[in-house]
């Protein structure tokens, strides 16, 4: 029988604080956990990286690179800086991931540049108005998703039931719950309270097929009320 394909995944290693550095000890952990399940291409400075899997004793793993000469940094405008550097490791492994070279792309860069990036070089997923960010966070009982966790300040509400759907189908998948309870963080149960962009998300999710239990409050979240909570990205990334 013939052994599956490892998956392949493209890490900005140029992106976030210290980099390389980090990304390189988390590359390496990676590998070391999942007993080398995966193949990592990294991202960035060639030089900087070696140099990095040389301090780091990493020579034992098999780790492609692809040399960039451009780095998007933290306070560059998003939209702009994809325009302007075209070479950045960001942009490079997203048009790895177009290519189909690799399998999924990692960044812990400027969050609405690889926003942007997803966006704008590969699209969205047919039925998705807005990309969103998910964050688990810890619980009574495992652990919560909250979408949206920062990507979109200003949401209908038709994005907040796109956000529930995803969320629902992220947990299905990853967690292995059948039907994952959703909730709609709102600042109170009732489903008449809320702004009407939450009102109207209400109506939609609760006449959709997904197991959505109703409103959530703030403290819902820690409690495990719902698997999956809901908010726009302004509230989420004050959570």
């Amino acid at each position: 029988m013939e052994s599956p394909k490892k998956l392949r995944i493209a890490l900005d290693a140029m992106g976030g604080d210290c980099a390389p550095e980090r990304e390189i000890a988390g590359a390496v952990k990676a590998l070391e956990s999942s007993n080398n399940k995966f193949d990592i291409v990294l991202i960035g400075d060639e030089q900087a990286i070696r140099q990095q899997l040389t301090l780091q004793r990493a020579e034992k793993y098999s780790f492609s690179i692809v040399h960039t000469s451009q780095v998007i940094t933290m306070g560059d405008s998003p939209t702009a800086a994809l325009k302007q550097k075209k070479d950045s490791s960001l942009a490079v492994g997203m048009h790895l991931h177009k290519e189909g070279k690799v399998d999924a792309v990692v960044s812990a860069g400027n969050t609405g540049a690889v926003l942007s990036a997803a966006t704008l070089i590969l699209g969205r997923v047919n039925g998705v108005s807005r990309p969103t960010i998910g964050t688990f966070i810890p619980a009574e009982h495992g652990s919560t998703l909250l979408v949206d966790a920062g990507a979109n300040v200003d949401c209908r509400a038709q994005h907040l039931y796109e956000f529930a759907v995803m969320g629902s189908i992220y947990v299905q998948l990853l967690l292995k719950k059948a039907r994952p309870a959703v909730g709609l963080l709102n600042v109170g149960e009732e489903k008449s309270k809320g702004t009407e962009a939450v009102r109207e998300a209400h109506k939609l999710l609760s006449e959709s097929n997904l197991n959505f239990i109703g409103n959530v409050e703030g403290r819902d979240i820690l409690k495990s009320t719902a698997d999956v909570v809901v908010c726009d990205g302004f509230v989420g990334n004050v959570i």
